[in-house]
């Protein structure tokens, strides 16, 4: 006979089992919503110039102000989601980012950035709040679900590319933006069958019912010191992403390879990116998300320097080695700064994680343009690896490193 005793145990377990794997999955999905996005119109933009009379300082600006977007948007959204209800700020979130999408067959061209700088704030309620959610559904191990999210997510910057220029080449600018649309909605209707995150069985926080202003809490997650060295990681990882996608391609050019030998190249430093994500998850479950965030930072650090130096099939190999750091820094950091979030301000330290993700993406490939520009590609490339180098060094050696961070 089962006892009241082993009926409430077995309650108490149900209600803290981790919930199933498509959980994760329709996050990763919704996280792919912004960088298909992004990516789609982007790589599409000298299209756009063309049409409409533009030089490359407009395109620029058109990459930028997305970015730009979500800087500013992801704290305060992850900061309201905390205070008002995750699931609905993300729906929120992703129904402004298909609204937007929506808008630009029916309104002048030129009004594009005001377009872009929408869906940016779209992408940012949505991109963060999703990344709380997985912290929040896999308190207890995150970094699976992590690395599971962040591959389907990076599946984005990949298919966006070819979907969106087979999409311009068949009909018109315009359609990549119903395409964005297209994802947006079959997103929106995903997060509807998620549970709500105070439910029973998703192991969840139990966010504070008390009505202080949002901004409270973006202040409290900001001033929790023990994030401060991640988020130093998190923006020379990015540092690290805009080298490998952004100027991987310049090394090779200036090497004058052929078609062939580039698309191989590129192709085996997004598919390591890509794929090593949850086998970083799945190690930093395993032996803590720290250490193995120091390994891939030390990892892509070297492999960054190494780029300049190489040629043919050792080239390739470190721009595997390169892809594989870059992998596990980007999911770890996540499941690290999750597990160090205080009760009630996930959303809010999320969000933070992600504008510090959007800053380094910013300012990487201009910090290595410049380099390049004035030094050489070479120096370039060995300046930014040993920048990461030396952050590495640092949160080693520095104390705030230590502090929360937990044992597998």
């Amino acid at each position: 006979m089962v006892t009241a005793d082993e009926e409430a145990s077995a309650a108490a377990a149900d209600a803290t089992a981790l919930p199933r794997l498509w959980y994760a999955l329709i996050l990763g999905f919704v996280g792919f919503v912004t960088s298909f996005g992004a990516h789609i119109v982007a790589v599409n933009l000298p299209t756009y110039a063309g049409q409409v009379g533009v030089g490359v300082a407009v395109i620029g600006l058109l990459i930028a102000v997305y970015d730009l977007a979500e800087i500013i948007a992801k704290p305060l959204f992850g900061a309201l989601a905390d205070r008002r209800g995750m699931k609905h700020t993300m729906l929120g979130g992703i129904a402004l980012f298909v609204a937007a999408s929506l808008a630009y067959p029916l309104i002048d061209p030129r009004l594009l950035i005001v377009v872009r700088f929408v869906q940016g704030i779209g992408a940012a309620a949505l991109s963060a709040v999703s990344l709380a959610l997985i912290g929040i559904y896999y308190r207890e191990r995150p970094g699976r679900s992590y690395g599971i999210y962040n591959a389907i997510k990076g599946a984005g910057y990949v298919l966006s590319p070819i979907i969106g220029t087979a999409l311009v080449w068949r009909s018109q600018f315009g359609a990549i933006f119903l395409a964005s649309a297209a994802v947006g909605t079959l997103a929106f209707g995903l997060t509807l069958l998620l549970p709500e995150p105070n439910a029973k069985g998703t192991g969840a926080l139990h966010l504070r019912d008390d009505d202080d202003f949002a901004l409270s809490g973006l202040a409290a997650a900001l001033r929790q010191t023990s994030l401060w060295p991640w988020y130093a990681v998190t923006v020379v990882n990015m540092f690290f992403v805009g080298i490998l996608f952004g100027f991987l391609p310049v090394r090779i050019h200036a090497l004058d390879y052929g078609p062939l030998p580039t698309g191989i190249l590129l192709t085996l430093a997004a598919a390591s990116y890509l794929l090593i994500q949850p086998l970083a998850g799945l190690a930093a479950d395993r032996y803590g998300a720290d250490s193995t965030v120091r390994l891939g930072l030390g990892l892509a650090g070297i492999s960054v320097i190494l780029i300049p130096l190489m040629e043919g099939v050792a080239l390739g190999a470190v721009a595997v080695l390169a892809g594989i750091g870059i992998g596990t820094v980007w999911t770890n950091t996540d499941a690290l700064v999750s597990t160090l979030a205080q009760q009630g301000q996930m959303g809010a330290t999320m969000g933070i994680a992600g504008s510090f993700k959007e800053f380094g993406d910013m300012l990487g490939p201009l910090l290595i343009g410049l380099l390049s520009q004035a030094f050489g590609l070479t120096v370039g490339f060995v300046i930014c690896g040993a920048l990461g180098l030396l952050v590495l060094v640092v949160i080693t050696r520095h104390p705030l490193s230590r502090m929360g961070t937990t044992a597998p």
